[in-house]
């Protein structure tokens, strides 16, 4: 059986956590301009895992942060409000 319930964060900036892989996670955050921007915590990470894992903070914080937008190379998968 998958999981289909859908969780929602509200955070202030853009983040990948090694906690989240797997639960279903919407995330939503303002941005420094104030755009608002929302994205699929799986998606991004599926999408960019290899990345993600070998990226030092990933390893060493089990998380990646953006506090000014959602980076460059996953913004083809921000979710239109």
């Amino acid at each position: 059986m998958t999981n289909s319930t859908t969780n929602s964060i509200t955070t202030k900036r853009f983040v990948i956590r090694q906690s989240l892989i797997g639960k279903n996670t919407i995330i939503t955050f303002v941005t420094k301009k104030g755009d608002t921007v929302s994205y699929s915590h799986d998606d991004v990470y599926n999408a960019h895992k290899s990345r993600f894992d070998a990226m030092n903070c990933f390893t060493k914080y089990k998380s990646y942060t953006n506090s000014n937008a959602m980076p460059a190379f996953c913004r083809n998968l921000q979710l239109t409000k």
